[in-house]
């Protein structure tokens, strides 16, 4: 199985892409309050435990079993719509119940007929889960401020790759990545830059579409492509 330092790649590249493009000035940065970037530290903590936990589970679990779970995070998120906010949208009527109840069966059932189960790769894609869902919430209870989503995310993407690479040894990922017997093909190497580039430009993309559309029409896009 692939070592879970492997998966942390993205992070680092997306890290590295977003300060280029922003030193070239492709996109607008502003972190000039503290307070800002100390209120949302908060949610870059669960964004590096996503980011742990979802490495951990991928080196266990198939890549489909893991986005079943993955995907089950829109139950916390309709949930917390529903009970705590008391969102009312036809949206939410008409597609997020339904849709949400879908993937927590799917979620729930997949363990029970799994061939291969896998007790510590379903903990640690539970606690994938679990980290997915509160940052959404946290994201949703967050007052706004000065920090746009691009300054999110680069705050995230700091954050991540300084705790991450100074917890790798310590956790015991890059006495395993160095045992890994592809380390040293270029071809494995350039896949793992590939993924952190297209993981880039979906968060790019991703910003950009709900910078432009309505919240209603950017829920929507989101129904579609789960």
């Amino acid at each position: 199985t692939l070592p879970p330092v492997f998966f942390r790649w993205q992070t680092l590249v997306g890290g590295l892409l977003l300060h280029a493009s922003w030193k070239l000035g492709w996109v607008e940065i502003c972190l000039s309050s503290r307070s800002d970037i100390l209120s949302w530290l908060p949610a870059s903590a669960l964004f590096v435990g996503i980011i742990y936990a979802g490495s951990r589970a991928l080196s266990r679990l198939p890549i489909p079993v893991f986005l079943t779970v993955h995907n089950a995070a829109e139950v916390i998120t309709c949930g917390f719509q529903k009970f705590v906010q008391k969102e009312l949208s036809v949206l939410f009527f008409l597609f997020l119940p339904n849709s949400a109840l879908c993937l927590l069966v799917a979620a729930v059932c997949l363990p029970l007929c799994d061939t291969q189960f896998d007790p510590n790769g379903y903990l640690w894609a539970f606690i994938h889960l679990i980290c997915l869902g509160a940052y959404k919430v946290f994201h949703k209870l967050w007052k706004p401020s000065s920090l746009s989503d691009l300054d999110q995310q680069y705050i995230n993407y700091v954050f991540s790759v300084v705790l991450l690479a100074s917890a790798s040894h310590p956790a015991g990922d890059l006495l395993s990545a160095l045992d890994f017997p592809f380390l040293y093909f270029y071809r494995f190497h350039s896949s793992c830059c590939a993924s952190g580039l297209l993981g880039f430009f979906l968060m790019f993309h991703t910003a950009k579409l709900k910078n432009s559309t309505t919240s209603g029409q950017y829920a929507a896009w989101s129904f579609l492509a789960k």
